[in-house]
């Protein structure tokens, strides 16, 4: 089962191809590259609904991990739904590109469902470094600012 995408959002034009072609990297150097992955691009306002829906937070956020893998035959490891106004914005605040910043979302997201967790600083800045090494990967070296706030420089 491939990664799918859709994009449910029409404020922040996204390329598909390049979206796809960091998923299918990440889920390469995670070690899931068969994994099916269905990948969500939406806005503020529906991330918002299902963060206070199945996180009980009523706050926006950037993007939500739902890992789906069960019993039996299916490839499915999880759905990753992204909010490309958030990216937007955190994209601006940056000074980069928003197809980045999207990048390191998707990888992100991807990252939850292999286990990791970024709600302690140790386990988050684990995280980070491990985003970081797969966007280097498939995007070269990536400028500093990317990182601001997430990993010291």
């Amino acid at each position: 089962m491939p990664v799918e995408i859709r994009n449910l959002q029409r404020r922040v034009p996204i390329s598909r191809r390049r979206v796809l072609r960091t998923a299918r990297r990440a889920l390469h150097d995670l070690g899931r590259p068969g994994a099916g992955v269905h990948l969500t691009v939406v806005d503020d306002a529906l991330i918002r609904r299902l963060s206070a829906r199945y996180l009980r937070h009523r706050r926006s956020t950037d993007v939500l991990a739902f890992p789906l893998e069960g019993p039996g035959p299916s490839r499915l490891w999880g759905e990753i739904v992204v909010s490309a106004e958030t990216a937007r914005r955190q994209a601006a605040r940056l000074g980069v590109p928003v197809g980045l910043e999207l990048d390191l979302l998707v990888v992100h997201g991807l990252l939850h469902l292999a286990g990791y967790d970024d709600g302690e600083p140790c386990l988050a800045r684990l995280m980070h470094e491990r985003e970081r090494e797969i966007l280097e990967r498939a995007r070269g070296r990536l400028t500093a600012r990317l990182w601001r706030g997430l990993l010291p420089d």
